[in-house]
């Protein structure tokens, strides 16, 4: 289960969303986290699961990688629908004793599991489209107007990328611990929701440990090879912006534009 979560992974390729340039990607995965919290109905997640599936496509990562990070969100998804399902009030389709299932209840469930799917998708699409180094420059250009305010825009593009960057090893790591414990006996996967959480403390220890010392490595790397910041730093490659990203932006002005609209349908 560890293994599904594909936010922070990198799926290398050619296709025309991992040419875009990482600062186009980072501001359309601002826009369409815009566009589903301003969509007021399925007019609006339908407009923007459209624009999701066509960039899917254009990105030619695998169905598999999408639905593998769905699966982490199942319970999630799960508890959202039947929470949203039978506490909202409405006109009653059906009761199940106590619990009375409303037309207005399953709209609301429908459009918080379409939001959510389509947040973590968005989200999963921009790591596996998008280098780390890319990521890191991507954030780094759009913070640098801020630093005239002495924000250190480097420091937080870098913190942010290795933090998306250390998911997967992370989790690597906790599931190699988890195997490692349930081989010597441990058990993480039967008793109540309370006995679970508490089976997790032997492997929270380990993971917090690996976790410090990898951060210990990782600083002493950066200070081997004379890490100073982004003080004079250059690049070997540097983000030009071309017109298929210009495109890419219209693209995504198009679908807010949209998304606004339907709220009127």
């Amino acid at each position: 289960m560890l293994k599904d979560i594909t936010i922070g992974q990198y799926f290398p390729g050619k296709s025309i969303i991992h040419r875009l340039d990482a600062r186009t990607k980072i501001i359309l995965i601002f826009i369409f986290i815009i566009s589903l919290f301003v969509a007021g109905n399925m007019y609006g997640y339908l407009i923007c699961g459209t624009f999701m599936l066509m960039a899917l496509g254009l990105s030619r990562v695998p169905v598999k990688y999408i639905f593998k990070g769905l699966r982490p969100l199942l319970i999630i998804l799960l508890l959202t629908i039947f929470v949203n399902m039978f506490m909202v009030g409405g006109e009653i389709l059906y009761s199940l004793g106590p619990l009375d299932i409303t037309r207005e209840g399953i709209y609301q469930a429908a459009r918080m599991a379409s939001r959510l799917i389509l947040l973590v998708t968005g989200a999963s699409l921009l790591t596996l489209t998008t280098s780390p180094i890319a990521l890191t420059d991507g954030i780094e250009n759009l913070l640098a107007p801020m630093r005239r305010l002495g924000v250190p825009a480097h420091e937080l593009a870098m913190m942010m990328t290795i933090a998306l960057r250390f998911i997967p090893t992370l989790l690597d790591e906790a599931d190699r611990i988890m195997k490692a414990q349930m081989a010597r006996g441990a058990d993480f996967e039967s008793g109540n929701l309370v006995k679970r959480a508490k089976n997790l403390i032997p492997l929270l220890v380990p993971l917090f440990i690996s976790a410090f010392r990898r951060a210990d490595e990782l600083a002493l790397a950066m200070e081997s090879r004379c890490y100073r910041g982004g003080k004079n730093r250059t690049r070997m490659k540097v983000s030009v912006m071309r017109s298929i990203d210009y495109l890419a932006l219209f693209a995504g002005a198009a679908m807010i534009g949209l998304t606004f609209l339907s709220r009127g349908w």
